[in-house]
Parts: C-alpha cells; structure tokens; sequence
C-alpha cells in the first residue's frame, strides 16, 4: 500500500444511507442511475436542482412540519431563502420515533462514572428545563448562553433553548471571562448556564471566580444555573442545575419558521469584536441529515464520539447526530491523559463507531508509538474522523497499520460559517490518503484564480456558487448586512469566497492548502488575532505584535507572535512568560502562540493595516516579491526580515534531525 494508492474502497452501497437515498432519488425520477452507485452523477444533481434534493432531503428523512412553501429557494447568495412558508422546530426531529430505553446522550469524564441518558430521560430533562426557562420569561428569540465544559447539562441546555424558539450560544470555559464576554455581550442574554469548572489532564480547574466575573460582564441577566461539576461549592447569585431540571413538563417543542435563529456561533477575525453567526432552524436540520446521515452514515444503531468542545462548530455538528437516532458521547477531559491512548480506550469501552479527532492527534498517537487495534478490541469502530486542518497522507497508511484496515479515515473540511463540510468523504466514493474525496452533496463547490476563472490541478481559492440552506442568515447586529457581504462576496460578486486554498484533481478529489486569509485555525477552532493583539499589546513592554498561522508541509500548524517591544525592553524568558500568560488569561490557552520572536518592527500596508497575509506566505516559503506588493508596504525590507527568520528556523530543525539521526 502506498500513499499515492487507494486506501479503502467504498462498501457495498446497499448497506449505506447514500446508496438507499440514491436508488429512492432514482424511483422518484432524479436524473440518476438506479442503482444509485454514481456519487457524481448524484452531485451533479444535488447542485442543479437544489429544489429537488433539499426537498428529497427533507422527504427521505420525514422531517415534521407545519405549512406549505411557496418555493424551496427564491432569490440568489446572499439573500437566497429556503422553504418561506414551513414551519418546524430542530428538537421535534431530535425526539421523533426514539425507543424510550434506548441511550442517547454518554457523559464521559477523567474521574467520575459514565453518564448514561436514555432518549426518555434525556426527554424530561430537555422539557423540565425549557419550562425553567419559560418561567424565567424567556421567550421565542431571547437569548441563552453557555459557558460550559463538554457535558450533557450542555446538550440538555442547548436542545431546552431550541425547543421554545429561544437562540443559543456557547463556550468553553478555557475561554476567559474576558473572551466570553466578547462574545456573549453581543447578544445581550437573559439566562447563562455554567459549570463550577472542570477536570483536565488530572487537575481541578476551579471556574467559579471566573464565572463571578463574567456574570458581572453581562447585565442582561435574568437568571445564572450552575452545573457542579467539580462540587467545588457555589457562585454568589447563582441557582443550582437541579433546580433547572426540578419541573415535570411534558415535552412541547414550539414550531419556528423554516429560518428562524437556532444559534450563534462565533468566528474571530483580525479586527474588532469576533462576529456572531446567525444559523436557521431549518438549515441546519437538512445540511446536518445530509451530511450526518448521508455523508457520515450514521443511524440508530451507532455511537458518535468527537473529541472537541463547545467552542468549535464540531460541538453543535455532533450534537446534531441526536436528529439521526445515534448516541452521542460527550468527553469532558483531556484527548492524552493519564495516558496518550485515552481516546483510543474510549472507543474501545463505549463501543463507538465513528471517532472524531484532529489530525494533531493522530499524529501525536503515531509518535507516541501507540497500537490502538492491538492494544484495544476496535472492532465497532467504523471510522475515524478528522478535520481542522489538512490530514497528511501517511495518516492514513498509520491508521490502517495500526488502527484496522476494517476502519475508513474520512477527513472533511468546511467552516463555522456553514456549520459543515464542504468537502469531505463519502461511502460511494473510494479514499485516497492526503485527499479529500469530493465535493459534498448539496455543496457547488469551485476552484477559481485571482479572476474568477475555475481552474483544475492547480491552487485556487475555495468558492461555492450556489446557496446551501445552512449559509448564515446574517452576522448578529449587522443591520444592513454589508459585514456579512463583505465577508464572503466582496471578492467574487454573487459566489462565496470562503478563504481556503483548494486544488480539484482530475478525478474529482480535493487538495486542501490552508488560510488564504489571515483567520488563525488552531486545533480546528478558528480564532481573531485581535484577541491576541487586546492581550499582549496591553504590556508596556511590548509596543506592537504580529501573529500568524501558517500550515506547513507534513501537516503542521505553526502559529508564531512576533513583537516590536517598548523602549529598551529585551525579550527574556521572564517577557515570554509574561506574554504567554497575559494571551492565556485574556483569551484561551488555545491563543498562546508556538513561537515568540521580537522584531525591529512590523510591517504594514501604506494605509497601516498589518501585513499578516504576506507574512503568513512568507512563513510558507513564497518569495516576498509574490508575497506582497512592495508599493503598498510601509517599509518593505521589514518583509526580509521574515524570510530571513523562515531560513533561519528552517536550518535549525534540519540539524535537529540529523543530530536525530547520528544519535539513533
């Protein structure tokens, strides 16, 4: 087996919801072969007739709703419209046809006892606290946020919300007070659900201080639950989680139109506050039943595990197999403790079919030198998936050596922005290590050059050219839309310009390069510079800084901060420390950059804003002639200076393997 080859080939397509959803499309007279083992032809109609398969989406999984639509798209990006008329609610379909006994929600921590809902437990809690929250006067369209650990009081908060009409926000809380109200804010809520803090790699990470201070961020408050996770005591002000889930309700989940708020999810950027996302009811209800139940493949009879946190799109994407029957486990601790398999011994215990991490973690367990098929009975495990970040091809090779030849690795790629994929696997498609198989269903996805020409076997920048339902609906608080406009279309007028560099192969693969813009991706959650900029150039010593996320070959994310300090400052260890602290306390641990390198100084465009795409290119190996117009650079020798630094650390790692080598 080689990288270069086929890794898997898809599976009988009679045993796949793809397959199924084919040959149905094709007895209904979609313009596909009957036996419904043509994935491009089934693309290709999934992208001309979007009135046909958003509508066969919504039949094949007999999606609950009320109304009638006058049409199932009308108007073009970004004002497209889906289904006006229907009404529905997220949750309906949650609950819909569940066996009572059956699991749905496992709860998993470092130091205390699975956590076990059954869909009818899970049921009562959902009722009992969406009755709570009626009584708190929230409404259809108010605002509930969660400042949470990945828990099932979590989920339960999140499904409670949506069932009302209410809209839902949320994040982790290694996340500062600072950076959550950055966000929460915005939104102005009225009830926040939290957790005392939370256990990571053996340790208490007591929480409650830095709740205090985030309720005292948010005026707006009606009411504050607090989850006890670590029993670590209570907040001043805040009411306990039990009383949440005290009242027996009967479930009554309130029909919302088809584009009605479901959640805010949060993108950073590199200027200004990071800007909330506003997704639909009913958008997210059929991108997530197509890409969860068709691409993904999973049903009732599966268990779904993603290492991530409440933070990252992946939170509210796996929660969304709940729609499909499949039992979703939460993982409240950390991926490599008490030992770097954790993950791998997870699966194993729980029995679960399709394990998600980052590509990070699959390196990490190849460094590690760990046998997770040897070591653990793998057997229910079906598929391990990955995204964040491009997957090398060697991951692949490892993962079938040493995880199972019986297990497919599916990477994806997609965004906060659509709450999905745009790319990724598909059981009618074989897998070829270090490509992503094609396009999704659903997904008009291009390649085009500087002058929006498609191009093939060569970079261009990712754009879709046809709506999906799971598009935002707008940016929260931008009333006329032009941050919205400006994000994805001021590009390429009329197609979504996402902001990855791709590479369509000639049969039909996708090749996925990294950023072409200056958002930083760390471990899959993409964050804003600003947060690290409001942090570090808070110091007096440091007068100004510049950071980065640059992908390098192999598959690494290096994301190094370089500072022009103040005065006659010098970058000791003491100062790094200093700026490591500051980034970790202000933002997230996930901030703190890789490197910390000080500068004369940091260049900028002639109108001053910071020049942190050619940097970033720079980093990646392009010559600074292509990576910046030297006419529109304030001092354009200072990019030299980057170049000069890419060597530099470039020579030091060549000798830190062949030091390798010599000593081994």
């Amino acid at each position: 087996m080689t990288s270069a080859g086929v890794h898997a080939e898809p599976g009988p397509v009679e045993d796949s919801a793809m397959g199924a959803f084919a040959r149905w499309c094709a007895g209904r007279g979609a313009p596909v072969p009957a036996d419904g083992t043509d994935y491009h032809a089934l693309w290709r109609w999934s992208v001309d007739d979007l009135a046909g398969f958003w509508s066969a989406v919504r039949d094949f999984y007999r999606v609950p709703t009320a109304g009638t639509a006058a049409a199932v798209v009308t108007g073009s990006m970004p004002q497209a419209r889906w289904f006006d008329g229907t009404r529905l609610n997220y949750v309906e379909s949650v609950f819909r046809d569940r066996p009572p006994e059956g699991a749905a929600l496992i709860g998993v921590g470092e130091d205390a006892e699975d956590r076990v809902l059954s869909w009818a437990e899970l049921a009562e809690q959902v009722a009992a606290v969406a009755a709570t929250l009626r009584a708190e006067g929230v409404t259809r369209g108010d605002r509930v946020v969660g400042y949470l650990p990945d828990v099932v009081e979590a989920v339960v908060a999140f499904l409670a919300c949506a069932g009302i009409g209410a809209i839902w926000s949320s994040c982790g809380q290694d996340y500062s007070p600072d950076a959550a109200a950055s966000r929460f804010a915005q939104l102005r809520p009225t009830v926040l659900v939290t957790a005392d803090g939370y256990r990571f790699a053996g340790r208490d990470r007591d929480r409650r201080e830095e709740v205090a201070r985030l309720v005292a961020q948010l005026p707006t408050l009606r009411a504050v639950y607090l989850v006890p996770r670590l029993g670590s005591g209570p907040v001043e002000g805040c009411l306990p989680w039990s009383a949440a889930v005290a009242p027996r309700a009967e479930p009554a989940w309130e029909r919302v139109p088809f584009d009605h708020p479901l959640w805010v999810l949060f993108s950073s950027g590199t200027t200004g506050t990071p800007k909330g996302i506003v997704h639909g009811h009913g958008g997210v209800l059929l991108e997530h039943l197509k890409s969860i139940g068709l691409h993904v493949d999973l049903g009732p009879t599966d268990r779904f595990a993603w290492y991530t946190t409440p933070s990252w799109m992946v939170w509210n994407y796996r929660n969304s197999a709940l729609l499909l029957g499949t039992t979703v486990v939460c993982y409240d601790g950390s991926a490599t403790s008490p030992s770097p398999d954790r993950l791998w011994a997870l699966a194993a215990r729980l029995g679960i079919t399709f394990l998600g991490a980052s590509p990070g973690y699959l390196a990490a367990s190849e460094s590690a030198g760990l046998l997770p098929g040897t070591d653990h009975d793998l057997g229910a495990l079906r598929t391990v998936g990955s995204s964040g970040a491009p997957l090398p091809a060697g991951a692949y090779d490892w993962a079938a050596d040493h995880v199972g030849k019986h297990v497919e690795v599916q990477s994806s790629s997609g965004g906060t922005d659509v709450v999905s994929a745009f790319a990724g696997g598909a059981p009618l498609l074989p897998v070829v290590p270090g490509e992503l198989s094609g396009p999704c269903l659903g997904v008009a996805l291009d390649a085009w050059d500087a002058d929006g020409r498609p191009v093939r076997g060569e970079t261009g920048e990712l754009v879709v050219t046809r709506p999906m339902p799971s598009m935002p609906l707008h940016f929260w608080d931008d009333h006329d839309g032009s941050r919205y406009r400006e994000t994805y279309f001021s590009t390429y007028p009329g197609a979504w310009r996402h902001g990855d560099w791709i590479t369509i192969t000639d049969h039909g693969s996708v090749l996925v390069s990294g950023r072409s813009d200056s958002t930083l991706n760390r471990h899959g959650v993409r964050i804003g510079s600003a947060e690290i900029y409001h942090a570090v150039e808070a110091l007096p010593t440091v007068a100004e800084a510049l950071v980065v996320g640059a992908e390098q070959s192999g598959g690494e994310y290096w994301m190094p901060l370089f500072v022009r300090l103040a005065g006659d400052a010098t970058l000791t260890e003491d100062l790094a420390e200093e700026i490591r602290s500051a980034i970790r306390e202000k933002a997230s641990p996930r901030h703190v950059p890789d490197d910390i390198v000080a500068v004369d100084a940091v260049p900028h465009t002639i109108t001053g804003k910071k020049l942190e795409v050619p940097v970033k290119r720079i980093l990646q190996g392009v010559e600074v002639a292509r990576a910046a117009d030297p006419g529109a650079v304030d001092a354009p020798a200072l990019l030299e200076r980057f170049a000069r630094y890419r060597t530099e650390r470039s020579e030091r790692a060549g000798r830190v393997r062949e030091h390798h080598v010599r000593t081994t």
